[in-house]
């Protein structure tokens, strides 16, 4: 992004990785809107949260990627990228301290989601970040638009510079993680 101006870009989905990409968009100079199905952003994330939210582990960075198994070579280097002590001091930068558990797992030292989502939706606000909820993503009518369904039912087309699709899994379909997005991409030739 930092050698092409982005003046408009779209994000949809508004879990962690859609979270992640609108404030990388947003501090590169774009103005950013998140489109998200569900009524609030990072549901999934929070039901996390109520678990203990285990945000990683403390084990070395080579045992951590071996235990992505046929994926390590693949997700090898964005981990190293993005290593768990960077997810560590990205908590602490939104307010929120972690610790080692006797297990080696981190975690929060509220052990929950929501007093990180808040401050990290306020810091997204404070960059200028939209988040439009209950649009759905629907494909791409034509080059450079995005369909999404509003709120009340109808069609919107969205001119986007740039479009990022953060939408998920097909984990959890009550909290928006439901895999419909994956036909509609499939028939356009994307592969999944």
């Amino acid at each position: 992004i930092n050698d092409v101006a982005f003046p408009f870009c779209a994000v949809v989905g508004a879990g962690p990785a859609g979270l992640f990409a609108a404030e990388t968009l947003a501090r590169a100079g774009a103005r950013v809107t998140i489109y998200e199905h569900k009524a609030s952003p990072a549901r999934k994330f929070l039901m996390a949260g109520r678990g203990g939210l285990n945000i990683t582990h403390s084990e070395s960075i080579e045992r951590f990627i071996a235990r992505y198994g046929a994926g390590a070579s693949r997700l090898g280097p964005l981990i190293r990228a993005f290593p768990p002590q960077a997810l560590r001091d990205f908590c602490a930068e939104l307010g929120e301290e972690t610790f080692v558990g006797s297990s080696g797992r981190i975690f929060p030292a509220s052990f929950k989601a929501s007093p990180l989502l808040r401050a990290w939706l306020a810091r997204l606000a404070a960059l200028g970040v939209k988040i439009a909820t209950r649009h759905a993503f629907s494909g791409f009518p034509c080059p450079g638009a995005l369909k999404l369904i509003g709120p009340d039912g109808g069609a919107i087309i969205h001119r986007a510079d740039a479009v990022v699709l953060a939408l998920g899994g097909a984990s959890w379909p009550r909290l928006g993680s439901d895999g419909r997005w994956a036909p509609q991409l499939g028939a356009g030739g994307v592969k999944v």
